[in-house]
């Protein structure tokens, strides 16, 4: 069996994510799977359109799709997967939602020119590294995205997955000609969590990080028998990531790969860290804090342009809005686009109440009290709100 049939096989037996199904809009946000949040992470500005055509690729039981429908009713949306009985849930889930006009289609990564067009956002959760050849995948993706488009990936860490990998080959070895079977698999992975001595580093990990999840077979299986797996580091992600022959953007975590939380108070490390290339400062947080379950960054396709609102003249031309990825507004406090709560002080709340998408932060600072450029900055930079520049 190769592997794109066993990892089929996999997601057939049990269909992933398991989310239960709503008759209703899914609740919260995710920016990643908003256009308008995302080019604004991406490029520091809001698009000039929302009636994009968005690809989810390896959409799984529909999770994802579902919501990239709701948070962007502009757009066209079309998803992929390889597996039948994932995309039966997918259906049904969009359908009860009314999450309407998702193209499905059942097809490899590796398919994806067969599709008709190019795509403005791309989603790919969870999915090239569970594929046999995750650069030919990604080469795939990339060219189906259109000029100016953003490629939005995630794929699993190696460090931060150290105990799961053990535990993987733990199950593998005992299941021995019983591999593939993944019932069996999830039968021999729970007796084994069942019998392991509490202190035990793996059973302590699953216990503190993973069993919440995990309670679920079809999360069980889907982490510890998957078929096929290929796991990065700091240093091999940008082997995956220069496959793409895309401009990288970023992490979209950019406050974990911010060296400073880390070592800011030692002055002669953050000198001798001036040192190093963007890429070696990911690998030195990465050692410094081997958490990294996980990668998650955009690309892009040229041309993509970052706003530059580093003027004073550039930034009072500008028109505010508030992110649309908030929740609790209007308050003092509320949630902001990565569900922390944000305190604002009065000036800042005067200011964002004003954010109408119609005035220029030149009109704000003019007419708001204690309202200067430096409470704009400081509610852009923690995306509380947005900036557009305006129309020639």
């Amino acid at each position: 069996m190769d592997v794109t049939q066993a990892v089929q096989q996999l997601y057939n037996t049990y269909p992933f994510p398991p989310d239960p199904i709503l008759d209703e809009v899914p609740p919260g946000y995710n920016w990643r799977w908003h256009w308008q949040a995302a080019y604004n992470f991406c490029l520091g500005q809001m698009p000039a359109r929302s009636d994009v055509r968005i690809l989810d690729a390896g959409c799984g039981t529909g999770v994802s799709t579902e919501y990239l429908v709701h948070l962007n009713p502009g757009a066209q949306v079309t998803a992929i997967d390889i597996s039948p009985g994932a995309l039966a849930v997918a259906k049904e889930r969009c359908t009860r939602s009314k999450a309407l006009g998702v193209e499905f289609h059942q097809m490899s990564l590796f398919d994806v020119e067969q599709l008709p067009g190019e795509f403005d956002l791309i989603n790919s959760v969870g999915v090239l590294h569970h594929t046999a050849d995750p650069n030919k995948g990604i080469q795939a993706l990339a060219k189906k995205l259109a000029p100016g488009g953003l490629l939005h990936i995630f794929v699993y860490g190696e460090v931060g997955r150290w105990e799961i990998t053990m535990m993987q080959r733990a199950i593998g070895l005992l299941q021995g000609d019983k591999k593939g079977d993944y019932r069996d698999g999830v039968r021999v992975g729970r007796e084994i969590f069942a019998n392991l001595p509490e202190n035990n580093r793996i059973a302590q990990r699953e216990a503190s990080r993973w069993s919440l999840e995990n309670f679920k077979d079809e999360c069980f299986a889907d982490m510890y028998v998957h078929p096929q797996e290929i796991v990065y580091n700091a240093e091999t992600i940008f082997e995956l990531i220069d496959a793409a022959g895309l401009e990288f953007i970023g992490f979209s975590n950019p406050q974990f790969w911010d060296l400073e939380r880390l070592i800011g108070k030692a002055p002669d490390l953050m000198e001798r860290a001036k040192g190093l290339t963007d890429r070696q400062r990911y690998r030195l947080i990465e050692l410094l804090d081997p958490e990294v379950a996980h990668f998650e960054f955009f690309l892009g396709k040229p041309p993509v342009t970052k706003a530059d609102w580093s003027s004073d003249a550039a930034l009072l031309a500008a028109i505010p809005q508030r992110h649309p990825c908030l929740e609790g507004w209007p308050s003092m406090a509320f949630f902001d686009s990565n569900y922390q709560i944000a305190k604002i002080d009065d000036a800042e709340f005067a200011c964002m109440d004003a954010c109408d998408g119609l005035k220029t932060v030149d009109d704000l600072v003019r007419s708001i009290e204690n309202v200067d450029l430096g409470v704009v900055r400081s509610l852009q930079s923690r995306f509380l709100i947005t900036l557009t520049a305006p129309q020639a």
